[in-house]
C-alpha cells in the first residue's frame, strides 16, 4: 500500500477523525484520570470493528483488529496524555 492509498483510504473519514481531536481536547482531563478519552476512544475503536481490552494500568486500553487468518501483524501505540 503506497502512501497515496493510505491517504484515498483515510479521506472520507477525515471529519469523523478530526472531531474526535477536537473533541479531546475541548474536554482536557489530568494525567492518570482521563476516563472520558479512555471512553471515547474505546467506543470509536468499538464502532470500527476492534475488539478491546480495557483497565490497563487504569484508563489504558487495547484495540484489537483482525482480519484473515495469517500470522502477520501491526502495532500502534499512542498516549492519552498529551505529552
Amino acid at each position: 500500500m503506497t502512501t497515496e492509498d493510505t491517504l484515498q483510504a483515510v479521506r472520507p473519514h477525515a471529519e469523523e477523525i478530526i472531531g474526535i481531536r477536537r473533541d479531546i481536547h475541548q474536554n482536557p482531563e489530568l494525567s492518570f484520570k482521563e476516563q472520558r478519552t479512555s471512553d471515547l476512544v474505546a467506543e470509536r475503536l468499538q464502532g470500527w470493528g476492534y475488539r478491546v481490552e480495557r483497565g490497563l494500568g487504569g484508563t489504558g486500553l487495547v484495540g484489537q483488529l483482525r482480519r484473515g487468518t495469517g500470522k502477520r501483524a501491526l502495532g500502534l501505540r499512542a498516549d492519552m496524555d498529551a505529552l
